[in-house]
């Protein structure tokens, strides 16, 4: 099971990023949780200089830009390899 997590404070990219990972997670059918984060000192736990962010597996994937689904969805089956 991977853990996910968005990173920003609600605004349209951050929106954006969770449907696009949402989706990703359901083309690859798998068991995955994910969350949205909105607090400033927990982002700020992640040390990244802009949202949103995706963290998969408390690693930082992306940050500060909105990756393709296609990005995702290889993000996500990386995860899944180092398992």
């Amino acid at each position: 099971m991977l853990t996910i997590k968005i990173l920003g404070a609600g605004c349209q990219n951050c929106q954006t990023l969770a449907a696009l990972t949402k989706h990703a997670v359901e083309y690859l059918e798998i068991d995955a949780t994910i969350e949205k984060v909105t607090d400033r000192e927990e982002i700020g736990k992640y040390k990244i200089l802009a949202t949103p962010g995706l963290v998969i597996n408390e690693k930082v994937v992306s940050a500060g830009r909105i990756p393709s689904e296609a990005e995702i969805t290889t993000m996500l089956t990386s995860a899944l390899a180092t398992q």
